[in-house]
């Protein structure tokens, strides 16, 4: 983990603002990562804000499709249920409605977490896809170019949950977390050491809703056990964070342009 980690939040007036903002930072940063590597491998979360970007994504009367490269992505997912793809909690199903049946991605291009399969097993699949797709060797760390997060209203990310043993490892790329509180239920999910190893890691967060948890997760004490959502410190230094207004509201305010910025130690 950095020494020092640089917050960086971008402030939109609304959910919609949002929600264009955040198809503006999927498509430029995906372009650049193309550009500058050939491909352009993203990791993407569950969730209604991302939803909304997705739906602009795949629009074709909005200019960040055509700005998106397509040809050269490559889709990967940071968590899933443990349910078929064909189920309204399907992470995979959600981006599938809202983008992947719209956009001119190939199915090799679209690495889905098969949620249908028991989770342990699922992991470890979805781990060799990650060796396999990145020519990883031994103790080697798969590189997103671009990783998107949300935020739980309990302080989780991704499917670390507070107080669960996914929490707690760090030898595996993907890893099944059985959670008690909401619904009894399986996810898999990526490890907090290869989220944080992404090039560029940014947080999605809208609603009112998560005012008071952000604030704590940000200018609170540091317990990452109780707040997975503090575990996230990239390992360039820097976590970028869209959020509305409405999101925002109890953190210090921006200045020009809506920015705002942290530093922590």
């Amino acid at each position: 983990m950095p020494d020092r980690l640089k917050i960086v939040y971008s402030v939109a007036p609304d959910a919609a603002a949002l929600a264009a903002r955040a198809a503006k930072y999927f498509a430029e940063k995906s372009a650049a990562a193309a550009a500058a590597n050939g491909r352009a491998r993203i990791a993407i979360s569950g969730g209604s804000t991302p939803k909304a970007a997705f739906g602009l994504l795949a629009d074709p009367a909005r200019q960040w499709r055509e700005k998106m490269p397509w040809d050269k992505l490559d889709l990967w997912w940071v968590d899933e249920r443990a349910v078929p793809p064909d189920n309204q909690d399907s992470n995979y199903r959600m981006t599938r409605e809202a983008m992947l049946d719209k956009v001119p991605l190939k199915p090799e291009q679209i690495h889905r977490m098969e949620g249908e399969r028991d989770p342990n097993d699922a992991a470890a699949r979805y781990e060799m896809a990650l060796r396999n797709g990145f020519g990883l060797k031994d103790t080697e760390l798969p590189k997103f170019d671009l990783l998107q997060l949300g935020l739980g209203p309990d302080g989780h990310t991704a499917s670390l949950f507070p107080h669960t043993a996914a929490l707690h490892e760090t030898s595996r790329l993907v890893t099944a977390n059985h959670v008690t509180t909401v619904k009894d239920s399986w996810r898999v999910t990526l490890t907090q050491p290869v989220i944080n190893n992404a090039a560029d890691v940014f947080f999605l967060i809208g609603g009112e809703d998560k005012a008071q948890i952000l604030k704590e997760v940000l200018l609170g004490p540091v317990d990452a056990e109780r707040l997975p959502s503090q575990s996230i410190a990239p390992a360039s230094g820097i976590l970028t964070l869209l959020l509305d207004q409405a999101a925002a509201a109890l953190l210090p305010a921006t200045g020009e342009g809506g920015m705002g910025t942290i530093e922590r130690i």
